[in-house]
């Protein structure tokens, strides 16, 4: 069985003025399939989270293409980009973005009521069925200031999953937690990709959770040295 691509990164140079011009990513090719749990690492300054930015397309200002499953990102408009964003990618980062003032189950749910596809009701039943997925559907009704950092990610793990996205995003999304959630975390993710088929892209600069997921790929200086 031929494997599905799901993100394509072609020939992406990014350079930055200011005000000396700096070559920031240099010829960044690569391939990520369907259902593949691949991580990125590299020393700071390498471009890894420059590249996250233009892959999740954040950043619209490079040269080369970016492919989100089969369509090219290029010449968008920001309202394409966007629905793309809500429709295709989930994001989980190092600092989780709970909003205060709304439940767990609240959280979880504005990607999927913000994308506009699905009533209310029917968000509020994903969003539940995310939560019991990862263990923490007990904390629904929880304001998000109650709960600890580690299930403050996994509940940002559910909130990127709520759309079914076609892949995640990640930016250290261990970086702030002790090693026992930082496995949690770990085993969440290999489960979503070996029982759900989830695509996860993940930059990382913890060398052991590299070394467990299905592909490094490493950077230097702007360059995948190792893929």
């Amino acid at each position: 069985m031929s494997k599905v691509v799901s993100l394509q990164a072609k020939q992406i140079n990014k350079r930055f003025h200011d005000p000396v011009t700096i070559h920031v990513l240099k010829d960044v090719t690569f391939s990520i399939n369907s259902g593949e749990f691949v991580s990125v690492v590299g020393k700071s300054g390498c471009g890894k989270s420059t590249l996250l930015y233009i892959l999740s397309t954040m950043d619209t200002d490079y040269e080369g293409d970016l492919i989100i499953g089969g369509e090219s990102m290029r010449n968008r408009t920001d309202q394409q980009l966007a629905h793309v964003r809500n429709e295709k990618i989930g994001f989980v980062f190092q600092f989780h973005y709970l909003l205060s003032e709304f439940t767990v189950l609240q959280n979880v749910m504005l990607p999927g009521l913000k994308l506009g596809k699905f009533p209310e009701e029917h968000v509020r039943e994903q969003a539940l069925d995310k939560l019991d997925q990862l263990g923490i559907k007990k904390l629904a009704d929880k304001s998000a200031t109650q709960i600890s950092g580690g299930e403050k990610q996994r509940v940002s793990i559910a909130r990127a999953l709520i759309n079914n996205p076609s892949i995640i995003m990640c930016d250290e999304p261990t970086g702030n937690l002790d090693k026992v959630n930082g496995q949690i975390v770990f085993d969440i993710f290999k489960e979503l990709t070996e029982q759900f088929h989830q695509t996860l892209l993940v930059v990382t600069h913890d060398p052991d959770f590299a070394s467990k997921t299905d592909r490094i790929i490493e950077m230097e200086d702007g360059r995948i040295i190792k893929q």
